[in-house]
């Protein structure tokens, strides 16, 4: 099943820009591979997705929400939290949503597929794949820490990938570990 996997190598790097103990909101989190990593750390984890089965199986590492969040409203008005996480999910009409939900001194750490993925399997569909320089567009009013776009192998695939932290207003500009211990 989808979401059985390993942490996103992504995630696991970024990861230390989320404070201590920090509530984290992982997005399309299917069986929870994210919400199970961050969980063992010491996080609070709230995931959402749309599958009752995949959900039940990660119960036990934090809160869930059963919602389609692309035909039902945000369940998360008004909320934000120390980290939004999102891999392999794209749905541009909720990156308000997505970037609205990062607190004060949060972090959005997202990867997805990029365009040219088309060339080498799915998803294919233009819909699904992020254009270049588009996480940097769309997450404009958070702080880049760090921003890739490009190809990886094992398998191959074309991928785009942020980590992006919502600054203090008063404190001024805050350097971020690029390669904690």
């Amino acid at each position: 099943m989808h979401g059985t996997e390993q942490a996103s190598h992504w995630v696991q790097r970024w990861a230390h820009l989320i404070p201590p103990g920090g509530r984290v909101l992982d997005v399309a989190c299917g069986a929870g591979r994210h919400m199970r990593w961050l969980a063992e750390r010491g996080h609070h984890i709230t995931g959402v997705d749309r599958n009752p089965e995949a959900l039940a199986r990660v119960g036990p590492c934090g809160d869930t929400v059963l919602a389609d969040i692309e035909t039902g409203p945000w369940p998360f008005a008004g909320k934000t939290f120390d980290a939004v996480i999102v891999t392999n999910y794209l749905w541009r009409p909720l990156w308000p949503d997505i970037i609205g939900s990062v607190a004060v001194g949060g972090v959005l750490i997202y990867e997805t597929f990029a365009a040219g993925n088309e060339t080498v399997g799915k998803p294919s569909r233009p819909d699904f794949l992020l254009q270049a320089g588009e996480l940097l567009r769309v997450s404009v009013g958070l702080h880049t820490v760090a921003y890739e776009d490009g190809f990886e192998t094992s398998p191959d695939r074309f991928v785009q990938r942020i980590a992006a932290v919502r600054q203090h207003t008063d404190n001024g500009l805050k350097r971020f570990d690029l390669r904690p211990d």
